[in-house]
């Protein structure tokens, strides 16, 4: 039995026997491969916005700038509320943000009753990247859709990575140890 724990011990997924006889995966390390997926998939995908930025030929803005970008959309917001909707932390995006208006993708405009307050919104620039980058989106829809990943998988997904994100948003407000 020692033999059997030393062996899962590892950061592979191989199955142990459960009581039922039947090969259960070592729920220990899916949960670590999948967060070293998660951090992987959310690089790559800031890879795939490059490689988008690079194909159009857009140089004055970065993947994560144009990321924060495409969050915006046709909003006019504060940074406080687009670090509170849990996309981005504040001096990083506080940073990015300066940049976006720097290279006239943004423009700010601050507020006639709390000059403190400052909200941005998508330049005529920013606006048609926004469609650019829409576009990219679109596309990948369709390609994993031709791939067999359809909008039922893409649902799955997305309740399984909302029920990890309550989990760990609970063992930060509420922590058990």
């Amino acid at each position: 039995m020692a033999d059997q724990h030393t062996e899962n011990a590892g950061n592979s997924a191989e199955a142990s026997p459960d009581p039922g006889g039947q090969a259960a995966p070592d729920a220990k390390a899916v949960y670590l491969e999948s967060l070293q997926l998660i951090e992987r998939l959310h690089r790559r995908f800031l890879d795939v916005v490059k490689v988008e930025l690079d194909r159009v030929r857009v140089e004055d803005i970065n993947n994560v700038q144009a990321v924060i970008l495409y969050n915006i959309a046709d909003s006019e917001i504060t940074v406080g509320e687009l670090t509170s909707r849990g996309y981005y932390q504040g001096s990083n995006v506080t940073y990015n943000l300066k940049k976006l208006v720097e290279n006239g993708f943004l423009e700010q405009v601050r507020s006639p009753y709390d000059r403190r307050s400052v909200r941005v919104h998508l330049t005529e620039k920013g606006l048609d990247l926004f469609r650019r980058i829409d576009d990219l989106y679109q596309y990948q829809v369709t390609e994993l859709t031709r791939g067999g990943l359809d909008a039922a998988n893409l649902a799955e997904l997305k309740r399984a990575l909302l029920a990890l994100e309550r989990f760990w948003s609970d063992q930060v407000r509420f922590p058990s140890r």
